[in-house]
């Protein structure tokens, strides 16, 4: 009897070593969406495409920048800051539920209410149990010509993050973080698999013609960059629509594109300039792996040497 129970037990730990290898696969979903004015009709589609996204098989959902609302920061407006909410609140109670009734995990970007006067653009993780599990404030705030998010956000003061969810290791950094590879960096060293990036970015239409290729190819390259330099996965989602604040601006032309890139920086899924679409893909851990064993650029790092890039400028 001893010798079947401590083969019973073998059996057991093999089971768990199965288990454990067919969890180096999960796929994921981005939702590019656009955005109304009505925050509950934003927030019914948002939790309706989740659905959509689960019966796809997806495990991780991710939402683009600020999806509640129309990207306010196209101006400088005090009455935009009432559009702002604690976390947890009632957009994470709602998404939540969402987390729960398909039992995903949910990536979030929200205009967080931190107290009076201090407000975040802030990624809340939300968890299978439909709880939250962690948040990201936004580190890089632009201040450009309808970008004026230093108006709006305090920067963020909780570092990069790596989230450890029940399908792989997440990181989620934000929009214009997506231009600095030390966020790209830190977040892969602290173990993410896939860093997210929930975005709104788009054309100045007067732009456009002149600018708008050389703008869409500099930011999809950068983060295929990140993407090789770092042997992880890159998810970036954006939103869609020609949003102005008056009808005679200008506005911005959101391009949409979001896409999904590998460890080597192939493009794996991505979706149109203008549609409204669900981009699935697989992440594959195993696949970092492969990678990094044949690109070591992690290993190769000479960090006896980098202690000058904490400096804004070297003379």
């Amino acid at each position: 009897m001893l010798r079947k129970k401590f083969y019973l037990s073998e059996v057991l730990v093999c089971s768990k070593k199965i288990c454990d290898t067919m969890k180096q696969k999960f796929k994921i979903a981005l939702l590019q969406m656009s955005a109304g004015k009505n925050r509950k009709d934003n927030l019914k589609k948002a939790v309706d495409w989740i659905g959509k996204a689960a019966k796809q098989g997806a495990k991780v959902i991710c939402l683009p920048e600020l999806f509640c609302s129309p990207y306010f920061c196209q101006s400088e407006d005090t009455k935009y800051f009432d559009l702002a909410e604690p976390i947890p609140g009632n957009s994470t109670k709602i998404l939540g539920k969402a987390a729960k009734k398909y039992g995903v995990v949910i990536v979030a970007s929200l205009f967080e209410k931190r107290t009076a006067g201090i407000y975040h653009n802030t990624v809340a993780l939300l968890n299978p149990k439909g709880e939250v599990s962690g948040i990201y404030r936004k580190m890089h705030i632009p201040d450009d010509p309808s970008y004026y998010e230093k108006f709006y956000f305090t920067p963020g003061d909780l570092g990069y993050q790596n989230f450890k969810t029940e399908f792989g290791n997440v990181g989620t950094l934000i929009c214009w973080d997506q231009w600095y590879p030390e966020a790209a960096r830190i977040t892969a060293l602290k173990g993410a698999n896939v860093i997210f990036y929930p975005t709104a970015i788009g054309w100045h239409p007067n732009e456009k013609e002149e600018h708008g290729k050389q703008q869409f190819d500099s930011w999809r390259t950068v983060q295929r960059g990140h993407a090789i330099a770092n042997g992880v996965y890159v998810a970036a989602v954006n939103r869609i629509g020609h949003e102005k604040e008056k009808i005679d601006d200008a506005g911005i032309e959101f391009w949409g594109s979001s896409f999904v890139a590998d460890p080597q920086g192939v493009i794996i899924a991505e979706a149109s300039h203008d549609k409204e679409e669900i981009v699935i893909a697989e992440i594959d851990i195993s696949r970092i792996e492969y990678i990094r064993r044949n690109w070591p650029f992690l290993r190769d790092r000479r960090i006896d040497s980098y202690s000058e890039i904490n400096k804004r400028f070297l003379e």
